[in-house]
């Protein structure tokens, strides 16, 4: 039945700093940038590696997240990377403030936490 999860969406409060963030400092692929006039609203679609994507949506007068990172709805944003002390010092070199890397206690993998420009908490975790 499900394969993967083909796309997250995003709103955005300031399209260009997330789009900076996501494909500047992340590495994301712009694939479409589109203005929804109707809406008054852009919407961006950015490539992962894998295939899936990320929509950056703006929309007018929409509200802030209500707390980091317990808030209903989407927690965080886990991207699998191979090297969470390595891509941390890349981050923190391109000028991302980064949680210390923590140890999953039931996988013993590694990880580490930042925000995007919207304060969404977005993790690396070692695959």
């Amino acid at each position: 039945m499900l394969q993967r999860i083909h796309h997250v969406a995003l709103i955005c409060a300031d399209i260009e700093a997330s789009k900076r963030f996501y494909v500047d400092i992340l590495g994301l692929t712009v694939v479409a940038e589109t203005w929804r006039a109707a809406r008054q609203s852009w919407k961006v679609d950015l490539a992962l590696p894998d295939g899936g994507q990320l929509e950056l949506f703006t929309f007018p007068g929409a509200p802030p997240r209500p707390s980091w990172p317990e808030a209903r709805g989407l927690r965080h944003l886990a991207f699998a990377v191979a090297d969470v002390e390595a891509c941390k010092a890349t981050l923190e070199a391109r000028g991302l403030v980064l949680e210390a890397v923590r140890l999953d206690e039931l996988t013993g993998r590694r990880f580490v936490f930042f925000a995007d420009p919207d304060g969404l908490p977005v993790e690396l975790y070692e695959a």
